[in-house]
C-alpha cells in the first residue's frame, strides 16, 4: 500500500554524517521523494545541507495505534493536530483507529479519513476499520469493501472494545483472509473486566476502592484468538500487551508457527500501578497500568520479539472528560511525541535493544504488519526518503504545555527523557524540523 508523493516545494537535501542503523555513518542526498545517494557526498548547490553529526537515522517510524478523534471529537484532536504530534516523534505513517464518531466501519467512511490525511500531508494517515458495525460486536462491518476502496484497509479493529464473540471474531479472521488483512485484538473479556474496571486487580486496587481489572481477563482472549488464528490460518493482532501471562502465551504460540503478531505501548515499558496511588486521571488507561513484573516481562519481550512492535494508542482527551474523579475519567494517554524518548530511555540506554532492534520495533515490523509498503524500508539508495534523526544523546523534562496536540493527558510531564526528534522527512520533505512542523 503506498500513497502519492506529498513534496510541496522540491526542496533537496543532504543530510550530513548521520549513524545510519546497520550502515555506520554516511550522507545521504534526499530529492524527488527518494534517497538518491549514501555514502560521503559532495553538497549539490541546489540542496540545504543538515548537520546530522551525532545524530541517529532511523526509517521514519509506523504507528499501529492512533487515536486521532476525528470525525467527532475535534474538542480533542484532530487529524491535522494528531498528525502534527506524530510528526514531531518521528512518525511518517500512522493508523487511525476506528472509534471516531461516525465509527469508520464503511468505504466511505474510511476514504474520508484517507482524504483528511493527505490534505494535512504531515504523515500518512492509514484508516482502520472497525471488525464489527457501530462496534457493537454483533454484526461484521464492511471489512471487503473497506479493503477495495481508496484507503485499501488492511487492518481492522473495534479498539476500545473486545470482539468477545468468539464465532464472530472466527468469521472476522476468515473473512480478512482472503485479501491478507489482519485483526488487531483489544482483549479484554468484559465478564472479567467490565467498562467500570480501571484498576490492575491486586492490593493496591482493593485499598484504593478501584474497579479491578484483572490479567487474566486479557490472558484468555489473546489465548482464544491465537487458537481461532492457527484453526483459520489467518492472522491476528494483538494490541497494547500488558501482562506477563499474554506473553508467555504469545511465546508459546509464535513458537508453534501460529501467524500472531503483537504491540505494546511506551507506558505499559516504564509506568507501574504504583503511580495511581494519587488518584491522578491522567494515569487511567485501558489495559490498565500494571505491576514491576509485568513491565519487566513486557520489556524482555520486546527486546527478544516475542512482541513484535512499539505502538503508542496515543489518545488524546478534552479536559471535561479527563478531568474527573479517577472511576468517572476517560480512559487513555497522550503517546506520539514521547514514544520514541520513552525507547531511548527505557530499552536503548538499558542496553536490552540496539537500533537496528528500534528499528525493527518501531518501523520494519509495523508497517509489515499493515501492509504499507512504501514505509519501513532500509535507509537505502533508491529507498522512499521516509526517515528521523534522533539526539540520542538530548535530555530533558517534558513539558506537556508544550505539546502539538490539542490534548495535555501527558502522562510524561515532568519526566526526564533521552533522546530528542531532531528532524522528520516523509519522502524527502521535512515535516519537522528545528522543533517546529513544516508545512
Amino acid at each position: 500500500m503506498t500513497h502519492a508523493n506529498p513534496t510541496r516545494d522540491g526542496q533537496a537535501y543532504v543530510v550530513r554524517g548521520a549513524d545510519l542503523v546497520g550502515g555506520g555513518r554516511a550522507d545521504l542526498l534526499l530529492r524527488d521523494g527518494v534517497i538518491v545517494e549514501v555514502g560521503s557526498l559532495s553538497a549539490p548547490k541546489d540542496v540545504t545541507v543538515l548537520d546530522a553529526d551525532g545524530l541517529v537515522a532511523l526509517p521514519g517510524l509506523v504507528d499501529l495505534h492512533t487515536h486521532l478523534r476525528e470525525p467527532g471529537r475535534e474538542d480533542a484532536e484532530t487529524i491535522e493536530t494528531g498528525s502534527a504530534a506524530a510528526a514531531a516523534g518521528g512518525f511518517t505513517a500512522v493508523l487511525a483507529m476506528a472509534n471516531t464518531d461516525p465509527v469508520t466501519d464503511t468505504a466511505e467512511a474510511a476514504e474520508r479519513v484517507l482524504d483528511l490525511g493527505q490534505k494535512v500531508g504531515l504523515v500518512d494517515v492509514q484508516p482502520v476499520g472497525a471488525v464489527t458495525k457501530a462496534l457493537a460486536g454483533e454484526q461484521l462491518a464492511e471489512l471487503g469493501l473497506m479493503a477495495r476502496s481508496r484507503a485499501g484497509v488492511r487492518v481492522f479493529s473495534d479498539d476500545g472494545k473486545c470482539v468477545h464473540d468468539a464465532r464472530l471474531m472466527r468469521r472476522a479472521l476468515e473473512y480478512v483472509k482472503a485479501f491478507g488483512g489482519v485483526v488487531s485484538q483489544h482483549a479484554q473479556e468484559p465478564r472479567l473486566a467490565d467498562g467500570q474496571a480501571c484498576c490492575h486487580e491486586g492490593e493496591l486496587s482493593g485499598r484504593l476502592g478501584l474497579p479491578g481489572w484483572p490479567g487474566v481477563a486479557e490472558e484468555v482472549i489473546v489465548a482464544r484468538d491465537v487458537m481461532l488464528a492457527r484453526h483459520t490460518g489467518s492472522r491476528v493482532h494483538i494490541a497494547h500487551v500488558s501482562t506477563a501471562g499474554s506473553v508467555e502465551v504469545l511465546r508459546w504460540a509464535k513458537s508453534q508457527g501460529i501467524a500472531v503478531t503483537a504491540e505494546v505501548t511506551p507506558h505499559h515499558l516504564l509506568l507501574t500501578t504504583d503511580l495511581l496511588g494519587g488518584y491522578d486521571p491522567v494515569f487511567k488507561v485501558n489495559p490498565p497500568l500494571r505491576p514491576q513484573e509485568d513491565v519487566e516481562a513486557l520489556r524482555a519481550a520486546l527486546a527478544d520479539g516475542t512482541i513484535d512492535a512499539v505502538a503508542t494508542d496515543h489518545a488524546p482527551h478534552a479536559r471535561h472528560d479527563k478531568e474527573h474523579a479517577f472511576a468517572e475519567a476517560a480512559f487513555g494517554m497522550l503517546g506520539l511525541e514521547q514514544a520514541l524518548a520513552v525507547v531511548t530511555t527505557v530499552m536503548v540506554e538499558s542496553g536490552l535493544m540496539t537500533w537496528d532492534e528500534v528499528a525493527a520495533a518501531m518501523s520494519h515490523r509495523p508497517a509489515q504488519i499493515a501492509s504499507l509498503t512504501g514505509h519501513g524500508r532500509r535507509l537505502a539508495a533508491g529507498e522512499p526518503a521516509n526517515l528521523v534523526l534522533l539526539d540520542p544523546s538530548a535530555e530533558g523534562a517534558v513539558d506537556r504545555d508544550r505539546s502539538l496536540s490539542l490534548s495535555r493527558n501527558n502522562p510524561w510531564h515532568g519526566r526526564v527523557l533521552k533522546g530528542a526528534v531532531h528532524a522528520t522527512f516523509l519522502r524527502g520533505r521535512a515535516t519537522y524540523l528545528d522543533g517546529g512542523v513544516t508545512r
